[in-house]
């Protein structure tokens, strides 16, 4: 949580960015820029993308300062944008493969009290290896894996994003973590021999 002073600092930056001026927008820039693209990183496989989404996503932010209203976490506002953009950006590229929910399975309660324990599973895994892993997911799946478990968006909020049912959001997601979890079984594996 931010204190008084800092809150103060960041008002003064987002007010000068609002009026264009260029050393208040490279402050904001410098602030956001290693967390944003950490976030952009986990849409998109590449570097050269993730920077690309990360500069677009500031021209956006730029463009909607002014809409920002101060009673909620600037933080936030500027992450749920980047995720917006990195979003649009994996749409306009058609890469999204997606289940269709006639070859998915109806979720049994077995199944979402094993989904509540591989979550918990998926907490502890060093954050390196779980990047890696979800780094070589498909897009689709990474794109509702990344929504649901980072910006903790729901199954709702994430059809509605991508276009989708709620079924085949929540499919895509069982089917990301089944996917994970073998591909950070054979990480760890290389890991330990070497």
């Amino acid at each position: 949580m931010l204190n008084v002073e800092m809150k103060e600092e960041l008002k003064q930056i987002i007010e000068g960015c609002i009026r264009n001026e260029r050393k208040y927008q490279e402050k904001l820039f410098k602030i956001y820029y290693g967390k944003m693209l950490m976030v952009c990183k986990r849409y998109t496989m590449d570097d050269d993308s993730a920077q690309e989404i990360l500069q677009t996503g500031f021209i956006k932010i730029f463009e909607k300062l002014e809409m920002f209203d101060f009673k909620g976490s600037f933080d936030g506002w500027v992450r749920r944008i980047i995720a917006n953009t990195a979003i649009d950006s994996i749409r306009k590229l058609k890469r999204m493969p997606y289940l269709s929910e006639s070859n998915s399975e109806f979720v049994t309660e077995s199944e979402n009290k094993m989904e509540e324990e591989e979550e918990m599973e998926f907490k502890t895994i060093q954050a390196k290896v779980a990047l890696e892993a979800v780094e070589e997911l498909t897009p689709g799946y990474r794109a509702v894996f990344n929504l649901y478990v980072f910006e903790e968006y729901t199954h709702k909020e994430i059809a509605e994003i991508l276009g989708i049912s709620e079924g085949t959001s929540k499919s895509n997601l069982a089917k990301a973590k089944q996917n994970l979890q073998r591909i950070i079984e054979k990480k760890t594996v290389n890991i330990n021999q070497e």
